[in-house]
């Protein structure tokens, strides 16, 4: 079988609260005198508050710009490990809570983090700047302009976050096409914790360029045509999915939606939450859901494509995507 981590790729589901490592969240944790949280046997979480436990810590250990450019750092470093050549990393600027300054100066830590780690590294990076629906509409459109204003220092994508049962897509409507008038790829959240018709109404309102998860979008054949018909990716995460009880493991409708013309990346969504890894990802799709070489290279090819990434970058990754598929097996 080929290497997988040599297969270039793109990261497009990625959030920088539950990407740290596991060693580097005990160790700030120790550092700011706190007890580390315990993570559960398997990630799977007995309940809300357990999760939101290892959540604040996350956050909590990123409140230092020491702290944030160390974790920054190690993301793209463990992206490009996996075969990463392009990682979009996703930040509502909320998180800091105000304790790196104003949202503008925080994300411009991250953008500064993840550019110097990137070229270190020889890889690209953009971010994507996400609202959170509990916020409400008004702070969405806010969150909307600060990512425009700072796409000439490297945000590529605007996206939303948050509980999609309380907060339909729908109400989101203007911060999104602020986001697209600025030249940001639209990418919300949809079609998680809700249906088909969730994924719809991102597509019409929202006008979607990607869609972070959209699995659900199986269930109505239409809005699966739709999407294979607009050329709109999903960015799967398919333990996410799995650990958080949208579908069983041998229920996951990923190689569905590929069979029917569905572009689809392939991501770890929140790395340290739920105990994987982008190649993790990659070598579930061959082993669990059977995809072939030549599918698992579609599924890069399409993560680059789809991505934020520069023309240049996208080229020559496509062409090396290529031989790879070619390369001996």
């Amino acid at each position: 079988m080929r290497d997988l981590a040599t297969l270039p790729k793109a990261h497009l589901h990625l959030h920088l609260d539950g990407a740290l490592r596991e060693q580097t969240l005990q160790e700030l944790c120790e550092r700011r005198g706190t007890p580390a949280p315990q993570l559960p046997p398997g990630r799977v979480y007995s309940s809300f508050a357990v999760f939101m436990d290892v959540i604040t810590a996350c956050h909590d250990a990123l409140a230092s710009p020491d702290n944030l450019e160390r974790v920054v750092g190690e993301v793209v470093e463990d992206a490009a490990a996996d075969g990463a050549v392009w990682v979009e990393l996703s930040l509502w600027p909320g998180l800091f809570q105000g304790r790196l300054g104003p949202d503008r100066e925080a994300v411009q830590l991250v953008l500064h983090s993840g550019h110097a780690a990137a070229a270190r590294l020889g890889v690209g990076f953009g971010l994507m700047v996400a609202a959170n629906r509990h916020l409400g509409p008004d702070a969405a459109s806010r969150t909307a302009r600060l990512a425009t204003v700072l796409a000439t220092e490297g945000v590529v994508s605007f996206g939303l976050d948050g509980d999609e049962a309380a907060h339909p897509p729908a109400a989101f409507e203007e911060a999104f096409a602020i986001a697209r008038h600025g030249g940001l790829l639209a990418t919300p959240h949809a079609g998680e914790s809700l249906g088909s018709d969730s994924v719809a109404v991102a597509l019409e309102a929202l006008g979607a360029h990607r869609i972070l998860h959209g699995v659900r979008a199986v269930e109505d054949p239409t809005v699966v045509a739709r999407l294979a018909s607009a050329g709109v990716c999903l960015d799967v995460c398919p333990t996410s999915n799995v650990r958080l009880g949208v579908f069983a493991a041998e229920d996951h409708p990923l190689a569905t939606l590929i069979e029917r013309g569905v572009r689809c990346s392939v991501n770890a969504d929140d790395p340290l939450l739920f105990g994987t890894s982008l190649l993790d990802e990659y070598a579930l799709c061959r082993a669990q859901f059977s995809l072939s070489d030549h599918q698992l290279a579609q599924v890069a090819e399409t993560s680059i494509d789809a991505s934020g990434a520069p023309s240049a970058l996208k080229g020559s990754a496509l062409a090396a995507v290529e031989r790879w598929r070619r390369s001996p097996v």
